[in-house]
């Protein structure tokens, strides 16, 4: 039998799993945010999967970056509606 090319997700998970030391020392309040980011991660290691990249973390804080950017756009947004409902209130 022949060796088994592992999947790009799996790769991804021991990517993440070997940030587990920096992870324990965050506090509370970090640890959440770093798990949403790595989860921000895991959700696009289906297209990660379609480029060849020697390094997984290349994919993994890109993923990162989109996903934040997508968050800043929608708070972006937020604030230009209530620009835009502030300025037909009568004051």
């Amino acid at each position: 039998m022949g060796r088994t090319i592992p999947t790009f997700r799996m790769i991804l998970e021991h990517e993440i799993s070997s940030w587990a030391e920096f992870r324990r020392a965050l506090r509370p309040a970090d640890k959440k945010n770093f798990d949403k980011i790595m989860n921000a991660a895991r959700l696009r290691a289906d297209a990660g999967g379609y480029i060849s990249r020697p390094l997984v973390s290349e994919v993994m804080f890109i993923s990162i970056l989109l996903e934040l950017q997508k968050e800043i756009q929608e708070l972006k947004d937020e604030v230009q509606k209530l620009k835009a409902l502030e300025e037909k209130t009568p004051k």
